[in-house]
């Protein structure tokens, strides 16, 4: 009886992050009925915005891809105990120095794209690492330091498009000249999606697979991540391991800003981003920071917004349903918490059953594993 029991509950934890998605489902068709809408149509709108034709679908993928970069790279910092605002001006800063290649040099597609991508990592980890020198020098806050940082982002995008790199017409808010063809990623077809950038995606996501399951820094990140102090007294460095960190998801997320702006588009716009890096951390925070569920939460997130496009054309609802969709959802997950949180899942112990023991960890063993794991890597 009581196995049975401990299986059942094992089983409500594994479905217990759907609660959320289907909560939010049906507060949206509840909001719907209220101003006498059909849901069942409005949902059959974005099915139709997101899969009626392969263009469709293809805009779909393009705008999932930075979408999971971004927040694979999210999963680092938290790991590290870092909430990393500042992604948003990580893209930013990726797309600017992708585009200041695109404008300035000039050569042949296999020259030029490499160089892009490499300037927009390299952009993306140091606009990254201010944001994690100003916390561990300066005292500021990653969210403050992000959030000010995210603004003079988009003052710099502002200023480059309307000042030094202005179309040869005269100054305009809209967008620098189109880049040369050979400086944008390869699409498939004629549509906005670029299957190297697929392939760039698929790296990083293994990359952090890899790093958070199976490497000494990852264990680090989570010592950091866990309680600071105790990693001090193992002999991680707070100050080395945060600014790695917020630079790792940097790169990431300026390796997004180059995707949006060498395939979504073909020129520096203003608000180039997109709104993706503050997407990407509700997408963490919905997938409970498991790396597993991101890339299916966040095709979920660019089905949502991409298909509501289609609402005001069919059904004279506001495109902005999508984004309530989403927000309830992330909400909703705030609400109910995680089944390990709320106790689902624990089994609990009979009349006649002893309780379990849990042995805590030593610290001495902690240091134990990571230096075991350090040498058998040949140190850092």
């Amino acid at each position: 009886m009581n196995q049975a029991r401990t299986s059942g509950a094992g089983w409500i934890a594994r479905v217990w992050p759907l609660v959320p998605v289907v909560a939010a489902l049906l507060f949206t068709s509840g909001l719907l009925l209220l101003f006498n809408a059909s849901p069942g149509e409005a949902y059959r709108a974005m099915w139709d915005g997101a899969f009626g034709t392969s263009d469709k679908f293809l805009s779909v993928v393009a705008f999932w891809i930075p979408l999971v970069l971004c927040s694979v790279g999210l999963l680092v910092t938290f790991t590290a105990g870092l909430w990393n605002i500042g992604v948003e001006g990580q893209i930013i800063l990726g797309a600017i120095c992708a585009s200041w290649v695109a404008l300035r040099l000039s050569g042949p597609a296999w020259l030029l794209i490499p160089l892009e991508i490499g300037a927009a990592m390299l952009g993306g980890a140091l606009w990254a690492a201010l944001a994690a020198v100003l916390k561990t020098r300066g005292k500021v806050n990653e969210i403050f330091g992000g959030l000010a940082l995210n603004n003079l982002a988009i003052i710099l995008t502002n200023y480059l498009i309307s000042g030094p790199w202005q179309p040869p017409e005269g100054g305009t808010f809209r967008g620098t000249a189109p880049f040369q063809d050979a400086a944008l990623l390869p699409r498939f077809l004629e549509s906005r999606f670029s299957p190297l950038s697929l392939v760039l995606a698929g790296l990083a996501f293994a990359a952090v697979f890899f790093i958070l399951r199976g490497t000494t820094w990852g264990l680090k990140l989570k010592a950091l991540g866990k309680n600071p102090h105790s990693a001090f007294l193992l002999g991680v460095s707070s100050e080395r391991e945060t600014i790695l960190a917020m630079m790792f998801c940097g790169a990431l997320a300026g390796l997004g800003g180059a995707v949006r702006v060498l395939s979504w588009f073909d020129s520096l716009r203003q608000s180039i981003s997109g709104g993706i890096g503050f997407l990407a951390l509700l997408i963490v925070m919905l997938a409970a920071y498991r790396i597993l569920l991101v890339p299916f939460i966040a095709f979920f997130f660019s089905v949502v917004l991409n298909g509501s496009i289609t609402l005001q054309l069919k059904t004279q609802l506001h495109s902005a349903l999508g984004g309530i969709l989403t927000g309830v959802m992330v909400l909703f997950v705030l609400l109910f918490g995680s089944a390990k949180q709320l106790g689902i899942g624990k089994g609990k112990a009979g009349p006649g059953d002893a309780p379990e023991a849990v042995p805590a960890a030593p610290a001495d063993s902690i240091s134990g594993d990571i230096s075991t794991s350090t040498h058998a890597r040949g140190g850092d």
